[in-house]
């Protein structure tokens, strides 16, 4: 039986606000994107997170909406409902964009993020909703939590910032604006990507 290729992978930080816990009842209002870096087999290259990027304001699918989720972002909904961008026009913008990057490394987009299970939930969902079709598949997505507490050998419920060390965290602010926080976690994934953790019982 022929081996199967495996192709490189590029990951693709990604950080979503939305006004509400689910997608579908409530709405994605903002996302940002951007690339974090590439793996072939055993070697990352860190990217430069701020040279491939992508970002948009959507308008509401719905009225709902959970006031203390929406103050998160500091979007101003009313403007949204005026000027956000169409959903089914910015995923397929976010689509091409993907996959442009991607072909321009020749790997296979991975979407990561921190962590992934709620901004994958949403970005997911959007795809499919507004366009049918995912650059990343059903699939192509990496937590950065989960990373981290295998690299660490910690409970995953242990696997949050403030107990990291420092030098994995980006000096960046994390600020809630979507491309700001993306480009952020972008930092953190290639810090941990390159990192290799001390032995246990060594100190440091």
């Amino acid at each position: 039986m022929p081996t199967r290729t495996v192709r490189p992978s590029l990951y693709i930080s990604v950080d979503i606000e939305a006004d509400g816990p689910i997608p579908g009842p409530y709405s994605m209002i903002s996302f940002g994107a951007a690339v974090a870096g590439r793996q072939d087999g055993g070697s990352y290259t860190a990217a430069d997170p701020e040279q491939h990027t992508f970002y948009r304001e959507l308008r509401p699918i719905s009225d709902a909406y959970v006031p203390e989720a929406l103050a998160v972002s500091g979007l101003d909904r009313d403007r949204l409902v005026r000027e956000g961008a169409e959903p089914a026009a910015a995923m397929a913008e976010f689509r091409a964009w993907v996959r442009e990057v991607a072909a321009e490394t020749g790997a296979q987009p991975v979407m990561c993020g921190y962590p992934a299970s709620f901004d994958w939930t949403f970005l997911y969902w959007y795809l499919i909703r507004f366009g049918g079709d995912s650059p990343f598949g059903h699939s192509g997505c990496l937590d950065m939590k989960t990373l981290y507490a295998a690299k660490a050998q910690v409970p995953l419920r242990a696997a949050v910032k403030g107990r990291m060390p420092r030098q994995l965290l980006s000096r960046r602010r994390h600020t809630h604006h979507a491309l700001d926080d993306a480009i952020e976690q972008a930092e953190l994934m290639s810090n941990l990507m390159l990192w290799t953790p001390p032995a246990p019982g060594a100190a440091g």
